[in-house]
């Protein structure tokens, strides 16, 4: 009889057998059951309550990209959480803002962290800013399933491109499909008020710190609309997370400087409580 690996200090056969440099091809080959694409659901009765809503926003900046969103959770007509984290690092050079469930998204965003991992340690190399967006979209796909449970992830990913040396963005829909958006982009529950604010007050000129000033502002007027997205909750001092991707890697904004953006923001909106206005011409 063959010895347990475990009783012998010996890592199991499928661990050195060489094989894809996707971590996803190693679980559908080993442990599938594993994936969430892969679950069996019993059908639904009835709608399932589970946080989510949500509002990320996105725009480029010469040198680079900013990544943000809001830090509420509700379910149903409830607030289900008010410091919930949506935006997560995907690597060195990219990041992920997470709308839709928030256990099935914040699941998908871990095994989209070890997949671009675990391609590094194989590859030796780490894959383009394309080939993490591909990857993104394949994960989007496989919940597809789920989604049609009304159990729906769909991410924004943005990134550093060190090849075209600039900032990208992609949008995805429920299926999977992958969109790169131009300038600016926002996704879920909020996202329609959110483009509408950075449509007027965006441009291609835009310095980092302007940047990081237009997505607040964005965030705050879809919080202005939108039940399900929180606005800069200055009493418990939450704010948006902020995160900014240059040549120099991925880098989040402290809570110190949130704050400064958000409160410079509301003082503003004391006189103008619907924010800034663009020229007419």
């Amino acid at each position: 009889m063959e010895a347990n690996p475990r009783s012998t200090g010996r890592l199991p056969a499928a661990f050195l057998t060489p094989g894809s440099s996707s971590f996803m091809d190693f679980l559908s080959e080993h442990q599938p059951a594993i994936l969430p694409g892969n679950r069996q659901l019993p059908p639904m009765k009835g709608v399932i309550e589970a946080p989510h809503g949500t509002t990320i926003v996105a725009a480029t900046f010469p040198g680079g990209v900013v990544l943000a969103g809001d830090r509420r959770a509700t379910m149903g007509n409830m607030i289900a959480q008010r410091d919930i984290e949506k935006v997560f690092p995907a690597d060195e050079y990219s990041a992920v803002g997470i709308a839709g469930t928030a256990g099935l998204a914040v699941e998908m965003v871990k095994l989209f962290q070890l997949e671009l991992e675990h391609f590094e340690k194989v590859e030796g190399a780490t894959l383009s800013l394309e080939g993490k967006a591909n990857r993104l979209s394949t994960m989007i796909r496989s919940n597809l399933g789920m989604a049609m449970q009304g159990l729906a992830v769909v991410p924004l990913f943005a990134g550093y491109d060190v090849d075209r040396e600039k900032g990208r963005i992609f949008s995805y829909d429920v299926t999977g499909g992958r969109s790169e958006e131009h300038g600016f982009a926002a996704t879920g529950s909020g996202s329609i008020f959110a483009r509408g604010a950075m449509k007027k007050l965006y441009s291609k000129d835009l310095t980092e710190d302007q940047a990081t000033t237009l997505v607040v502002q964005a965030l705050y007027d879809a919080a202005d609309d939108d039940s399900a997205t929180g606005g800069p909750d200055v009493a418990r001092r939450i704010y948006p997370i902020v995160t900014v991707i240059t040549a120099d890697g991925f880098r989040r904004l402290t809570d110190d400087e949130s704050s400064e953006i958000a409160r410079s923001i509301l003082e503003r909106r004391l006189e103008q409580p619907d924010g800034p206005r663009a020229a007419l011409l």
